[in-house]
């Protein structure tokens, strides 16, 4: 498989340099964590002077050994350099018994500048406040965006990356593959041989009968408004036989996975949050086409889909906007910072089109002055309609601004 540099994410490890610490490199899995501590590995060489490297990878058979924290301990300590700046990267670090204990220790000695990576289901951010003592750095990595995705195979032309990225997506192990079936047939892999089995794993479950349903119903769902009771009636309806509750743990379970992302809403109107009725969106829209198939793909949530997780990834904090009865697809917010964006698959060519004035109505009747951006394949540059811009979905992702 092709590297490439993620600057994105290796900048913001370079950045927490020498900071105490521990950073935890989080995502779903297969999204290159791993790839990424050995592209900041490569930087410590060539650019710091007297460093020293500690690099465990708990994939390699040369690391067996170290499988509980007394073990992983005493390798760390005794590949300790004296008066040099010494680096420990884990990766995998969950397969060590106990390893909270092992980085406490290690961070406790203030000798050590410490990276992590994990299994999702055992790294989650809610837990690392009660697993280590010391004060964590979080860096999530998400799949590769239409940048990296052009990079990655050396694309020049936008509208041709576009078009395959729509159907390959952003997971890099899929890349190797030269057929789609094949490609599929290797997400299908990660989605229930990792994903899955992390989640059953780390919360007992012993029925993966329904957590696998709830996770189709929420693929083939992206983009809607999703009511766990709703998704409860519909699994009873199948036999499954679960409760809202339970719907709502193994939901929970998803996202914290990084498998899915829940977008909550906000009354635009009113300026408070609303506490029900979310929209959840795959961490990555490839998962939908090999869990669910290719046919009748839904263009629309596909886009609505790649546009969250773009902004997610830009660091925006991300709602869905509501207003009387219409609906906004996203308000994004970073700092002062707010734009309102409503996506669409096609507007058509004029200002005058049923499709095009149902896609700009609810963004006509927001009356503040924050930016209001209507997303489409239209293939033309930026134009503005009543202040609205309308900007090319292709281009919009390859643009930083």
């Amino acid at each position: 498989m092709r590297l490439i540099k993620r600057e994105v994410y290796l900048n913001k490890l370079i950045n927490v340099i020498g900071t105490p610490d521990i950073k935890v490199i989080t995502g779903i899995r297969r999204s290159g964590k791993s790839k990424l501590l050995e592209s900041f590995k490569e930087y410590i060489k060539e650019n710091i002077n007297n460093y020293n490297v500690i690099h465990i990878n708990y994939n390699l058979k040369k690391f067996a050994d170290l499988k509980d924290e007394q073990k992983l301990y005493d390798y760390i300590t005794n590949s300790y350099i004296a008066q040099k700046q010494n680096f420990v990267l884990i990766d995998e670090v969950q397969m060590c018994k106990n390893f909270e204990n092992a980085i406490n220790w290690l961070h406790a000695e203030e000798k050590y500048d410490i990276y992590i990576t994990g299994s999702n289901a055992f790294l989650l951010s809610s837990d690392l406040a009660t697993l280590f003592t010391g004060r964590t750095f979080s860096i999530e990595l998400f799949p590769f965006s239409l940048r990296e995705f052009m990079k990655y195979y050396k694309y020049d032309d936008v509208d041709i990356a576009f078009d395959k990225y729509v159907i390959n997506g952003g997971m890099p192990g899929s890349y190797v593959y030269n057929n789609q079936n094949d490609k599929y047939k290797y997400l299908e892999d990660v989605y229930n041989t990792l994903i899955i089995r992390d989640i059953k794993k780390k919360y007992n479950i012993r029925n993966t009968k329904i957590l696998s349903n709830l996770g189709n119903f929420l693929m083939d769902n992206i983009s809607n408004i999703t009511s766990t009771l709703n998704i409860t009636k519909k699994l009873n309806s199948q036999k499954d036989y679960v409760t809202d509750k339970t719907i709502k743990k193994y939901i929970d379970y998803f996202c914290n996975a990084f498998a899915f992302y829940k977008i909550g809403r906000y009354d635009i109107k009113g300026k408070k949050y609303l506490n029900s009725l979310d929209k959840y969106y795959l961490a990555d829209h490839s998962f939908r086409y090999a869990i669910l198939g290719t046919t009748n793909i839904d263009y629309g949530r596909v886009y609505e889909n790649i546009v969250v997780m773009e902004l997610l990834r830009r660091g925006y904090e991300v709602y869905v906007g509501t207003l009387y009865e219409n609906e906004i697809d996203f308000i994004a917010q970073k700092r002062n910072e707010k734009i309102y964006i409503q996506v669409s698959s096609n507007i058509g060519d004029d200002f005058e089109n049923e499709t095009f004035k149902r896609e700009i109505f609810p963004l006509l009747k927001i009356k503040d002055a924050y930016p209001k951006i209507l997303i489409a394949r239209t293939r033309h540059e930026d134009y503005t309609y009543e202040g609205i811009i309308i900007k090319d979905i292709a281009n919009w992702l390859i643009n930083d601004k």
